[in-house]
Order: structure tokens, then sequence, then C-alpha cells
């Protein structure tokens, strides 16, 4: 199993740096998020920054984008890395997509499944010399001259990673895509009892084995290396965990373990800017269903084992204390 991290970097000028000290660690991969910032910028100073680690998006909003703009992306930066990248896309939700992007929103699950096909097409066409031709329900792609066609790239493509929980979108990327993102937004439970036979049921669809297939789970990780740190992570933690559970698509997690009744409280909360009430909801109880809490790093990287080994390919621990030095410590555990 390849073990990812995060980049932690206030913005584009540290992600190089803090992206060597992950491969100097022994990282696998090191991912960027959309949040205050562009998720693929980054990626670019900490390609040139490495030599061997992976790089991805661990996500960047599809919907907010086209096919177009992101198959650039995915062309431009596996190019600067010499094929490392990996381009991880997630669909966001609804109120972010149409009042925070001012993009549509429609048919989540159908739209990434044909945006991935879009942006295929059109890597087919630079790669291969193919009629650029896609018509679809939600894009359409039929122009492509010689000065916008960069051509083969020599390191080929990029695979292509999604997110997601709902049995819809997670079927849509078992038929479409190169692997999943489990969600951090998950539990052991949900994840055996209801992601990993859909993804079975759309591999078998398409007729792929499960060796075309790659699962990175991504792991929410409470942990510091002082009691000040530790504290810190566990807030930011807990305020993530109760974004995510007030979001209706997400509400099978919660039902999975009979506090189905907690999405609509939180939704409401939401809706009224009352973010730190919405933390207040989030119990013991639910936290270590969620995420792996833990007071060393020895112990996260026993807990993580206990719970994920032999779960997937890829696993990324996601940290909430902004270490980097506890980054470094949790893959020497992890490895050992």
């Amino acid at each position: 199993m390849k073990i990812d991290a995060g980049i932690i970097a206030r913005d584009a000028r540290e992600s190089g740096p803090a992206a060597k000290v992950l491969e100097e660690s022994g990282y696998d991969g090191a991912y960027t998020f959309e949040g205050p910032h562009d998720p693929f910028l980054p990626l670019v100073s900490a390609a040139m920054a490495t030599k061997k680690i992976e790089l991805m998006t661990s996500i960047a909003v599809a919907f907010s984008r086209n096919p177009m703009i992101l198959a650039n992306l995915g062309y431009d930066l596996n190019l600067i890395s010499e094929g490392r990248f990996i381009l991880g896309l997630g669909s966001q939700i609804k109120p972010h997509i149409t009042k925070r992007f001012s993009m549509p929103w429609s048919k989540p699950a159908a739209r990434m499944k044909e945006m991935i096909e879009a942006i295929r097409s059109i890597w087919d066409c630079w790669q291969e010399g193919t009629k650029l031709d896609f018509r679809g329900e939600f894009y359409s792609h039929t122009l492509m001259t010689p000065f916008f066609n960069p051509g083969p790239n020599p390191h080929g493509v990029p695979k292509i990673y999604v997110a997601a929980v709902g049995p819809l979108m997670t079927r849509s990327v078992a038929e479409s895509a190169d692997g999943l993102l489990v969600h951090p937004f998950h539990t052991l439970k949900y994840m055996e009892e209801t992601t990993l036979p859909i993804v079975q049921e759309g591999l078998s669809s398409t007729k792929r084995p499960s060796s075309d297939f790659d699962l990175a789970i991504s792991v929410m990780t409470v942990a510091g290396l002082s009691e000040e740190s530790f504290q810190k992570s566990l807030e930011a933690c807990k305020n993530q965990i109760s974004f995510y559970a007030s979001t209706p698509a997400y509400k099978g997690v919660l039902e999975a373990h009979g506090r189905g009744d907690l999405q609509p409280k939180l939704n409401l909360l939401s809706k009224e800017g009352k973010w730190q009430e919405m933390a207040e909801l989030i119990d013991d109880e639910l936290l270590n269903e969620i995420a792996v809490v833990a007071e060393t790093p020895k112990q996260v990287a026993d807990m993580i084992k206990e719970r994920y080994s032999g779960k997937g390919q890829r696993i990324s621990p996601a940290f909430y204390s902004g270490e980097l030095e506890l980054a470094s410590t949790v893959i020497k555990e992890l490895k050992s």
C-alpha cells in the first residue's frame, strides 16, 4: 500500500519545499486540495522540487471547471512532473457549485462520468491524433485546431481518481475512472458494507478487473506533537466532520450508525452560519468512528494499520495540526 500525505503549505511558494520534505521522509504521494487556494498551482513548484514522489489533487472541484481546462491542467502537470501526476476530482455540493462558482448543477453522477469521458477524448486527440468529436448530454468538444493541440505527451496521460460517498457517484466512478478517492467522511463499516460492494458492481458491469482500479483511502487523523497542536487538530477535525455531515448526499454514512437524525440538524445550523455549534454536535463516539484519534505518531500508525491494512492501494492520513514534523514521524512508523 502506498502512503500519501497532504502538502502542508500556506501558499504555492511553500509547496515545493514541503513536498520535498515528504519525499525525503518516505511518502509515496503528496496531494493538494481545493481550499483557500487553487489546488493545481502548488503542484508546479512541488514537481520542480521533487524527483520521484507522485503528485495529485485530492481533490480539485470538477464542476467548477470544464473538461478542456482539466485536460490541459492534467497534461501539463504530467509533463512537468515527468509522469508523476494523478488528476483527483470531486463534485462538491450544489450550493458551492451554483453559489460560489456560479456554474450549473444537474445529475452529478452522470455529469462526472461524462466529464471523465470528455477529458479522455481530448487526451486521445492529442496523444493519438484522433479527430475530436465528443458530443454528450453535458459537454460538447468538437474543435481542436493545430495551434491548440500540444501533441503527444512523452510521459503519457495521468490517471483520473474521483471522490465519492453516495451509491450513484460511487458506481459512476467504478465504471469510468482509474480509481476511487474514498471520501474522508466515511467509516470502516460504511466502506465495507456499502462502498466496496458498489465498486465491485461497477467494475463487473464494465468487465474491468479489480487490478485495473485503485482504492485511495483518505483518513481523518487527530494527532499532534504537543497538547496545543493536538487540540488544534481535534477542533479542526470536528469542524470538518460537521461540515460533511450536514450534506444531504452524505447522510448514508450517518444512517449506517443509526445517526441519520443528525444530518438535518447540522444542515439547518450550516444555513444559519453557526459553524461552532455544528462542531459541538460531533460527539466522541462519532468522532472515533470516522477519524483516527491518537496521542502519539506510533499510535496513529498502529491504528491506521489495524483499520485499513489490505483494504486498498493507497492510504492518506489527513493531518489537521499543520505540523510537517508530525507527517514525517508518522510515515516512519507506518513503514516500520
